[in-house]
């Protein structure tokens, strides 16, 4: 588009997370005229350590705040897989650090907000805007919000993650769908980590049923310690005892047992994981989903926060290149889809078939699709 349309170009963005933060920058260094609007009275983000890939930290510098980012993160060169109880099974350098010239950085979510919500003007993240409804007029769009705020824009991106109210009123009413795992994760001092974190690489131990992932975080002196299982409670908010907990980690290293025996569980949080099924069409003329809204993914490949950071950066070089804004919404869907269809098919099949069928004998777990 030319850059006298993308100055005049207003913008709507539902939800301030990684997508939407994310885009929100994107768009704003095209010239656009952008709002953020969150449902939140103020910017948190709960969770534990993630890791940034090289190709999204590639967008970071492109847009000017890789620093930024880098500042709150730790570099890492290779993630490991291990057994249970601590022998190698394959290490392996993160993809694409030739081409993107930066390693994977991993860093604590709450960090990682701060600095995304840090680099946007004063002013552009408008807190307290739950969306109730969208009206899709075509060439534009109207949102309104619980507060009584009405917003009429030429493009609104719904960022509104998993839940999204814009995917489910515009583009599918499918809800979440229950995975059958339950995560259970708590950010600990290195000095609590039993010796498990001597350098700034990720290590996943492979039990039967259960994972358990240890992602340093050295650069705040923590450790980011999750530990995944099967389980049929659909719950999304469970409460769970330190017994249930360290019933998970039956058998592995000692290590982890001992961590795990440590944990206040007030600080541990533990929820059932939920994904979405593919969406087959992510836009209208005048509104488009990134992030979770559009594909949310289990966390197994670590991909869910980078698919966001590049729809946004996708959907920005579709907006500069296009005619339209019509246009550039089906050529952002044309390259983000197939690579976030097969991300959540792949991040599906994260488990072997017999510890599948040890905790949902005669069905798949997720086969009834419950909503939270």
């Amino acid at each position: 588009m030319k850059h006298s349309d993308l100055k005049n170009l207003t913008v709507a963005i539902v939800g301030a997370g990684y997508a939407g933060a994310a885009t929100a920058k994107a768009l704003s260094l095209l010239g656009a005229d952008v709002t953020v609007y969150e449902q939140a009275t103020q910017i948190r983000e709960v969770g534990a350590g993630i890791g940034l890939r090289p190709s999204t930290m590639g967008r970071f510098r492109q847009w000017g705040i890789f620093d930024a980012i880098a500042t709150v993160s730790s570099p890492s060169d290779y993630f490991e897989i291990l057994t249970a109880t601590g022998e190698p099974i394959m290490k392996e350098g993160w993809p694409e650090i030739e081409a993107y010239g930066a390693k994977t950085h991993l860093i604590h979510r709450g960090d990682f907000i701060d600095a995304l919500v840090g680099v946007l003007p004063e002013g552009m993240v408008q807190c307290g805007h739950k969306l109730e409804s969208i009206e899709d007029k075509g060439d534009r769009s109207v949102l309104t919000f619980a507060n009584g705020t009405v917003v009429e824009a030429d493009l609104v991106v719904g960022a509104d993650g998993i839940k999204s109210v814009v995917r489910q009123q515009l583009f599918s009413d499918a809800g979440p769908v229950f995975s059958g795992e339950r995560a259970y994760r708590a950010v600990i001092d290195v000095a609590d980590a039993h010796g498990l974190a001597v350098d700034d690489n990720l290590r996943m131990y492979l039990g039967h049923g259960t994972k358990v992932y240890v992602l340093p975080l050295r650069h705040r002196n923590q450790v980011s310690f999750d530990v995944t299982s099967l389980c049929p409670d659909s719950t999304w908010t469970p409460a769970v005892t330190k017994d249930e907990l360290l019933a998970e980690v039956e058998g592995f290293d000692q290590r982890i047992v001992d961590i795990t025996r440590d944990l206040d569980m007030d600080s541990v949080n533990v929820r059932a994981v939920y994904d979405i099924d593919p969406v087959d069409t992510w836009h209208s003329d005048s509104v488009a989903l990134v992030g979770d809204a559009a594909h949310s993914m289990l966390h197994h490949q670590g991909q869910g926060a980078n698919s966001a950071i590049l729809d946004a950066g996708a959907l920005g070089d579709a907006l500069a290149d296009a005619d339209s804004v019509k246009d550039a919404l089906a050529q952002y869907q044309l390259v983000r889809k197939p690579v976030t269809d097969e991300l959540q098919r792949i991040s599906r099949q994260g488990w072997r078939e017999d510890e599948v069928n040890d905790v949902f004998p005669g069905q798949k777990p997720g086969s009834q699709q419950p909503q939270a």
